[in-house]
């Protein structure tokens, strides 16, 4: 099992960056696939990007080019920087992590809004 304790969420104007941070402990933390959510409110959770072990990365088209995803297998640390954030940006952000076949866990998310 792995638990998952997110930071780095604040208050920013449009167009400033932020970069958050999910921290990974357990048995072998490093070695999960691990991907970010967020959620507004009202709205559905949305997959805004993922990376595995190896380090190969996804994201959702509404980031790409502004959101980069890496991680410190060492430090078993998950990163978002995110520059560029636009209003509709505002959401909780949520990290996950999985290994095949079913295991799943969650963090508590970190609160990211983004004036214009």
């Amino acid at each position: 099992q792995v638990r998952l304790a997110e930071s780095g969420g604040g208050s920013v104007q449009a167009g400033r960056s932020l970069r958050l941070t999910c921290a990974a402990f357990g048995y072998n933390a490093w070695s999960y696939d691990m991907s970010w959510y967020r959620q507004a409110p009202g709205k559905e959770r949305e997959f805004v990007g993922g990376t595995d072990s190896a380090g190969s990365t996804t994201y959702a088209d509404s980031v790409k080019g502004r959101f980069t995803i890496s991680r410190d297998n060492a430090k078993a640390t998950l990163y978002l920087q995110m520059n560029g954030l636009k209003p509709e940006d505002t959401a909780m952000y949520s990290c996950k992590a999985t290994k095949w076949p079913l295991y799943t866990a969650w963090g508590q998310g970190t609160q990211v809004t983004v004036s214009s």
